[in-house]
């Protein structure tokens, strides 16, 4: 089941206070990106973020999964009422993530 342009909409609306929250489509579902960071991505309706070290202690109880066959566990966000606590652990790991590398600039021939 892929997931709802809605939701997704939705999600990127709660996590606004943690910066600039991008997504894009991809492989029939979405990833999430703060400031231009990929953290996390919705798959099947459910909200995925990378696991970090500021995650784990922000967060020692949250749920974690998969949100695709053989991809890494990553933290289950669950509940999206607490818009605070949703930027604060989105900034946080962010934080933690690399930039992403600058794409190669193609060669006219």
């Amino acid at each position: 089941m892929a997931s709802s342009p809605e939701f997704v909409q939705y999600v990127a609306d709660q996590l606004s206070g943690a910066g600039t929250i991008s997504y894009r489509k991809m492989f029939g579902e979405y990833g999430l990106y703060c400031d231009g960071k990929f953290f996390g991505c919705i798959c099947d309706d459910q909200f995925f973020v990378k696991m970090t070290e500021a995650g784990k202690r922000l967060a020692p109880d949250m749920d974690t999964g998969s949100p695709y066959e053989g991809a890494k566990p990553h933290f289950l966000i669950e509940e999206l009422e607490n818009t605070e606590f949703l930027a604060e652990f989105v900034t946080e790991t962010c934080r933690e993530l690399p930039m992403p590398k600058p794409k190669k600039k193609k060669v006219k021939e």
